[in-house]
């Protein structure tokens, strides 16, 4: 078969055209691009950060960080993925020195595919719980163990005075104003208290330790609740993007559905008003722009909810149609996903309003993040509500598409790398492939299901999904940009979607080149600079935990630097230079990995090398290895 009738194949080391799917639509593609994008990150981070650094005011830095950060990387990265149909390791052929890049995201997802099913697990267990009335964390039931410490308000502070009789006693602030009398700071005895919905949370549905170094029995609720999330993944990636693109148009959609009855419902509320002047109103804060941790929040929340840097962009870009018009995606994407943060916060605070209100609180004192968010002070504040069970429900329920679309690609991510690497091997056990890597995972996440399960996951979060993002981003950049050349990758773009004007690709050419690669370096400064160990709630963690999650940074990018010395060793030349040199060099199959785009790359080089009447050489092989060296 040659290259003007092979559609959907390349052709293999053993002579055999091997299929490579494709999406069945561009509405399968965005709809997942989008499901992966959009994720927890968007509902219980985006929203407390706003109200962190004032308000409407973050709209500002949040706004411009997604045009010199967001879209430039989730451009380069869609055109890179659709360009060369490839996984995330072998689309390193354009740069081979740097192949440890890819290597890297396959880690740092594999680390990711297990613990974050495990949050999938716990949105399971409390999806399972909302389908009772009223809703188990509604007060200190004793049924499910809620002790002399669970109170639905917080008790007033005791004081030690000593009476005119002389005795030493404590008396509680009724009694200190009917007597006109004060207490002193040291004399304050402050009752140890937990509402219902975060012993719930701790008792119930983590059985959690006080520590990491209490490990504990595993959790089997959870157990059973991860194993059925894994059976999920394996059902809806059973075909790969095949069947995958089709779930995602309910579990893509869906979540805004939620969101839009869940805004109508808090817009009702007493005290929704309250929670709105929190969000954009009297909290917004010009000044707040001269405060470079407001930068920072907001390109680290804009580098995050967009999935640049996980490879699980390049793979599903890699299926798409070659002309397809990856530009215009990046915009609708970006802007879909920065519209749902905005849209999320404008929910979350509509109901924590009226929480504040109902008990006589400052917003500012109902306001959580992550977990404390979404598994306490939101489902607390949705159990006073009228038909609480209904709107419990239909919140699990958001999170878990939220979760399952970005778990999907996670997983699909490394799928792909495995099939594009032994192509002949596993291309037609996909099946087999999901099944067996799911059950491996789901017996590695054993560990996060444990009663000190939530340490390990909060550790792996902060150690695996920043520094390493950021430092695959950065060298993303350098090696398309500097070493590639941000010439020869605009022209691989425009093979696909069209000749632009030099005007539209100057703000590409300054944000790869310049802009965002010095933004990152910033960031990862910063982060660096400002590092303090990782902490839940006010469980400190170990040294060796500290230790172990530095270990797992290493891990992951230590490849990086051995593939770069391996490439080095390996290339052509009499000098050290001309070694890093050849390393640098694109492979001599690096291209359209389709045998028909590729006749359409030769055949451009050839009217511009040859003449157009070496057109008709393109099968020879030895006439294709040549023209392959000189692109």
């Amino acid at each position: 078969m040659n290259a003007t009738t092979v559609t959907e194949g390349y052709v293999g080391k053993k002579g055999k055209t091997v299929e490579r799917i494709s999406w069945s639509s561009k509405t399968d593609y965005l709809l997942s691009v989008i499901g992966s994008a959009v994720g927890l990150g968007n509902v219980w981070r985006f929203p407390y950060l706003a109200y962190k650094n004032g308000g409407g005011v973050f709209l500002i830095p949040y706004i411009l960080m997604l045009a010199v950060a967001g879209m430039p990387m989730f451009f380069l990265e869609s055109a890179l993925g659709q360009f060369a149909s490839r996984g995330c390791i072998n689309i390193w052929k354009a740069v081979p020195m740097l192949q440890g890049v890819g290597i890297t995201m396959v880690i740092v997802v594999m680390f990711f595919n297990i613990s974050y099913n495990c949050i999938i697990a716990y949105s399971l267990f409390y999806l399972f719980a909302s389908f009772q009335s009223p809703l188990p964390w509604a007060d200190c039931f004793s049924w499910w163990g809620a002790d002399e410490t669970c109170r639905r308000t917080p008790t007033d502070p005791l004081c030690n005075l000593t009476l005119e009789s002389g005795n030493p006693e404590n008396v509680n602030r009724t009694w200190l104003l009917s007597k006109n009398k004060t207490c002193s700071n040291r004399s304050e005895i402050h009752v140890l208290h937990q509402g219902p919905s975060e012993q719930y949370w701790d008792k119930v549905a983590l059985q959690r330790s006080s520590s990491m170094e209490e490990m504990g029995t595993i959790v089997w609720h959870l157990a059973l609740c991860l194993l059925l999330a894994w059976l999920v993944v394996v059902a809806a990636l059973s075909k790969g993007i095949k069947s995958s693109g089709k779930v995602v148009y309910f579990s893509a959609i869906f979540p805004y559905v939620v969101l839009t009855i869940l805004l109508i419902q808090g817009l009702t509320l007493q005290g929704a008003s309250k929670g709105m002047e929190f969000y954009i109103g009297s909290q917004s804060d010009i000044s707040k722009l001269a405060d470079t941790e407001v930068w920072k929040d907001a390109a680290t929340q804009i580098f995050y909810s967009l999935a640049v840097g996980w490879g699980c962009l390049l793979t599903f870009s890699s299926y798409n149609k070659f002309h397809n018009n990856c530009f215009r995606d990046t915009v609708v994407v970006c802007v879909v996903n920065c519209g749902t943060s905005v849209l999320a916060g404008f929910v979350i605070f509509s109901v924590l309003g009226h929480m504040a209100h109902v008990q006589d609180k400052l917003v500012s004192e109902v306001v959580q993040s992550g977990f404390s968010l979404a598994f306490i002070a939101y489902p607390e504040a949705l159990a006073q509500l009228p038909w609480a069970p209904l709107w419990s429900t239909l919140f699990f329920l958001m999170l878990l598409t939220l979760g399952f679309d970005t778990q999907f690609a996670a997983l699909e991510m490394i799928i792909t790398t495995l099939v594009d690497q032994f192509p002949h091997l596993l291309q037609s056990k996909r099946l087999y492939l999901t099944a067996g890597l799911s059950l491996v995972f789901y017996f590695l996440g054993l560990v996060f299901v444990t009663k000190a399960g939530i340490y390990w996951i909060n550790l792996i979060d902060y150690f695996c999904t920043g520094w390493i993002l950021i430092t695959i981003a950065l060298l993303e950049l350098i090696g398309l940009s500097w070493i590639y050349g941000v010439s020869r990758f605009i022209k691989d773009i425009e093979m696909m979607i069209g000749e632009r004007n030099w005007l539209f690709w100057l703000w590409w050419r300054v944000c790869w080149g310049l802009i965002t690669p010095c933004l990152l370096v910033a960031i990862l400064t910063w982060s660096l600079a400002t590092f303090s160990p990782p902490t839940y709630g006010s469980v400190e963690y170990p040294g060796w935990a500290i230790a172990l999650g530095w270990c797992m940074i290493i891990l992951c990018i230590v490849w990086i630097p051995i593939i770069a010395l391996v490439r080095i060793a390996q290339a052509e030349g009499s000098t050290l230079y001309q070694k890093i040199s050849a390393a640098c060099s694109s492979a001599p199959d690096w291209g359209p990995y389709l045998e028909q785009h590729r006749g359409e790359r030769y055949k451009t080089k050839l009217h511009s090398i040859e003449g157009p009447h070496q057109v008709q050489l393109l099968p020879r092989k030895e006439h294709t290895r040549k023209l392959l060296l000189n692109l």
